[in-house]
């Protein structure tokens, strides 16, 4: 009998070791973590139109409009060159910062557009207010309002601005609940906004635009939610335990994106993108010691699903959904989460599942390496997440 509980030991032990230093990882990320003060976050631009004149009050971040950084496509200001210039003006008081974007500011309004039908828009500077900057982890807000004449000839208007300020949420205000909402990238324009009454969008469109966004934000965006579904993925090629994992962790992004989208609960991304990062290391490592599901990993899978939940929440969060049309976006972005989610598993399926799952060599040459990679990837952007 000793002798059993001597070979039970060595079995278990060193995944109870690697179980162990995962979970001392999410703790020690969770007390440590700083906010993200170089995250790049969309502005919001809020636009009123009347016959003869058009309002536009924009919530951005002007420490990266006034260094010059090519926000297309960079998530972290960090990567830029001109890193150096943004955490300077970061450290400038906000009257000090003003004065920075009132200079640049002819600069900056080169690349807003603003057209009623064919013809531009001119638009005046008429308000520059800076949020006081009380802790220089966090991001500071500047909001500036803009006020433009328009032609008489009641044509449409269409608004965006240049692909290197950024994504740009523009809002049709004071239309109500199916007011119009559009998130722009790339140097869109918005749809058209009329002079009189507002742009609306039906429930169903929002409900099939927020699929694509949905799916755009697995693939091919969310590269660490991809692995952390090929963490699943590589445990197994059985359906059953296949599926139990997906189901579960389904079943828990979708509390937390839900909650979370409508308010109820609210954390720091600068603590959650950490953890979805250990979250990867801890499914991939387990996968390393084990190669059927444990009574607990779907307790795990859980609690990690809620922290992916809370990551899409965030990205949601981001897109200013009109009120009467949150709930058709929110179930057409999950639904577009899972369709990229099952898309993962079936690509790694066709990739070397179908073609290797069954040889006797399949675990030992595709399936461990693969998970070593993944958690390496993961505590990569663990360590990263947290300290830089």
């Amino acid at each position: 009998m000793r002798d059993k509980n001597m070979m039970i030991s060595r079995k278990f032990t060193p995944l109870m070791l690697m179980q162990l230093a995962a979970m001392s990882m999410l703790a020690v990320i969770t007390f440590l973590t700083p906010a993200r003060a170089h995250e790049v976050r969309p502005a919001i631009a809020d636009v009123s139109v009347s016959e003869a004149q058009v309002d536009m009050t924009i919530r951005l971040t002007a420490e990266s409009l006034i260094a010059g950084i090519n926000l297309d496509g960079l998530e972290d200001t960090n990567e830029a060159p001109e890193a150096e210039q943004y955490d300077a003006l970061r450290e400038l008081s906000a009257e000090e910062l003003e004065t920075q974007l009132r200079e640049a500011w002819p600069r900056i309004a080169a690349g807003i557009t603003v057209l009623a039908g064919e013809t531009p828009v001119t638009l005046d500077l008429t308000g520059v207010e800076v949020t006081p900057q009380s802790d220089l982890e966090l991001p500071r807000d500047t909001t500036v309002t803009l006020t433009g004449a328009l032609p008489e000839d009641s044509s449409d208007l269409r608004a965006g601005w240049q692909a290197e300020n950024g994504p740009l949420i523009l809002r049709q205000a004071e239309g109500g609940d199916d007011a119009y909402a559009g998130y722009l990238e790339g140097g869109a324009l918005s749809e058209p906004l009329p002079r009189v009454g507002a742009a609306t969008e039906s429930a169903f469109s929002v409900f099939v635009r927020y699929i694509g966004v949905g799916f755009d934000h697995i693939i091919p965006k969310g590269l660490d939610h991809i692995l952390f579904v090929l963490g699943l993925f590589f445990l197994s090629l059985q359906m059953r335990p296949l599926i139990t994992q997906v189901t579960v962790f389904t079943v828990a992004h979708t509390i937390t994106l839900a909650l979370a989208s409508l308010g109820y609960v609210t954390v720091n991304p600068a603590i959650v993108e950490p953890l979805i990062a250990a979250s990867i290391v801890y499914v991939a490592v387990e996968n390393i010691f084990t190669n059927k599901i444990t009574w607990w990993r779907p307790l795990v899978i859980f609690a990690f699903g809620l922290l992916h939940g809370l990551g899409f929440a965030s990205v949601l969060g981001e897109f200013g959904l009109a009120p009467g049309r949150f709930v058709a976006g929110l179930i057409g972005f999950n639904i577009g989460v899972e369709v990229g989610q099952l898309t993962v598993i079936g690509l790694a399926f066709l990739a070397v599942g179908y073609w290797f799952g069954k040889k006797p060599w399949y675990r030992a040459r595709i399936s461990i390496p693969a998970s070593i990679a993944i958690a390496i990837v993961g505590a990569y952007w663990a360590i990263e997440r947290v300290f830089f």
